[in-house]
């Protein structure tokens, strides 16, 4: 039997919506780092489709640098069909796309309970009163540290603990003397130690209004100093790179480590150390309002305002990211990932004593921490400002002064940030 056209016609109109409602939901996603971010999201893929069949995940692996690139490039052209559904974003970039691109970004304020996830994080996603992202990963800071060393230099866990930079140098001092061995490593070409300090004192690089106030912020001074005295004390083992400073805590050249929890990984891949590491909070400042609780790093996931499947884009996260909690034990177990949601945190998981840390629960100690972390809102041009005060490290490691080394970073971030 001969099917009229006419009929066939009125059959494809009443399935078209139905056919673009199924379209719409590949999910597209851009993230880097295959062995973190990637598998991560390919694991929370699996898991809502098991309940969700029907709904298709396309994640893309780009390099960090491209996938800002690329989001860039969209977004100030005004191109919106090569954008992504979901898209990470680093959190000191966060704002600079908020703001310099408003309406880009699905407004998921109704759409998420972001009570249960930590202050700091949803802060760095708001812009008048709303709240764009779905936070991620954190990375909460903690000083690393070498039992066997310190315990030949005379000190103990309890003298790890509450710690000031100041008594952190003495104590450095000390070790360099009886060891041998440097206290930690610095490169003076980064800029993520001076960024623990600002931010465990609550402080930033900019004002109200987001211009660089560099030269009158006393948090920053007193970090830029704090930084020209572990220098000079001669407990900084200086490296260049990467690879060499995770060399220096891997083959024993140095005590401590302060930096953010996603460290544990290298930290943990020299087996024969085992035992031998345990993590106590930061040393905080010698100012008013510091305290021990910082960040260094993070990243969280946005929804394109544009996205064709925006509804199942939101839905998805809302159900993986922000309410398993057995998919938080689940990243933490095997990829060593410490979300930001708070409810996963109770799990048994974050309580297992760890053999490599001498028996402490170090992420259960993460989790407590994240929870002080200031919440600060990191403007437009966190990097470009950095920058700017790290060029002026050589000179204070020449014995240069810290108030004009401020001044002239100042003139160098106005005249980048405008």
């Amino acid at each position: 039997m001969r099917i009229p056209t006419k009929l066939i016609a009125k059959l494809v109109l009443c399935f078209m919506p139905a056919i673009a409602w199924a379209a719409g939901k590949e999910i597209t996603v851009w993230a880097w780092d295959p062995n973190f971010n990637i598998a991560i999201m390919k694991e929370a893929a699996e898991r809502y489709k098991a309940d969700h069949p029907d709904v298709k995940f396309k994640i893309v692996d780009f390099a960090k640098a491209d996938v800002e690139q690329k989001l860039l490039t969209n977004l100030a052209s005004g191109v919106t069909k090569a954008l992504p559904d979901i898209v990470l974003i680093e959190d000191y970039n966060a704002q600079k796309y908020l703001q310099s691109f408003p309406g880009s970004f699905a407004d998921l304020t109704k759409e998420i309970n972001y009570k249960d996830f930590a202050p700091y994080k949803v802060s760095l996603m708001t812009v008048n009163k709303k709240v764009y992202g779905v936070p991620f990963d954190t990375g909460v800071t903690g000083l690393f540290y070498r039992r066997d060393i310190l315990e030949k230099a005379g000190y103990t866990e309890e003298d790890m603990s509450d710690l000031t930079w100041d008594r952190f140098i003495e104590i450095g001092k000390a070790v360099k003397e009886k060891t041998g061995t440097y206290m930690l490593s610095l490169d003076p070409n980064d800029s993520g130690i001076l960024r623990i300090m600002m931010h465990s004192a609550n402080s930033w690089f900019f004002d109200d209004k987001g211009h660089p106030a560099l030269d009158t912020n006393p948090v920053l001074a007193e970090s830029m100093s704090t930084i020209q005295k572990l220098f000079a004390s001669g407990i900084v083992r200086p490296s260049n790179s990467w690879a060499d400073w995770v060399s220096t805590f891997n083959q024993g050249e140095v005590a401590t480590v302060t930096t953010g929890v996603w460290i544990i990984g290298s930290v943990k891949s020299v087996a024969e150390q085992s035992g031998k590491w345990g993590v106590a909070p930061i040393p905080k400042l010698n100012i008013a309002g510091a305290t021990h609780a910082s960040n260094l790093g993070g990243s969280s996931w946005y929804v394109m305002n544009s996205s064709k499947a925006k509804k199942e884009a939101i839905d998805f996260l809302r159900t993986i990211y922000a309410g398993d909690t057995d998919f938080y034990q689940d990243i933490l177990v095997q990829h060593g990932a410490v979300g930001t949601y708070l409810p996963s945190q109770t799990g048994p998981a974050y309580a297992t004593k760890d053999p490599f840390f001498d028996g402490q629960a170090e992420f259960l100690s993460f989790s407590k921490w994240l929870k002080k972390v200031p919440a600060l809102n990191f403007g437009l041009y966190t990097y470009e400002v950095g920058d700017a005060l790290v060029a002026q490290i050589p000179g204070l490691l020449q014995g240069g002064s810290v108030d004009q080394a401020l001044k002239n970073a100042q003139r160098q971030a106005a005249s980048v940030v405008q």
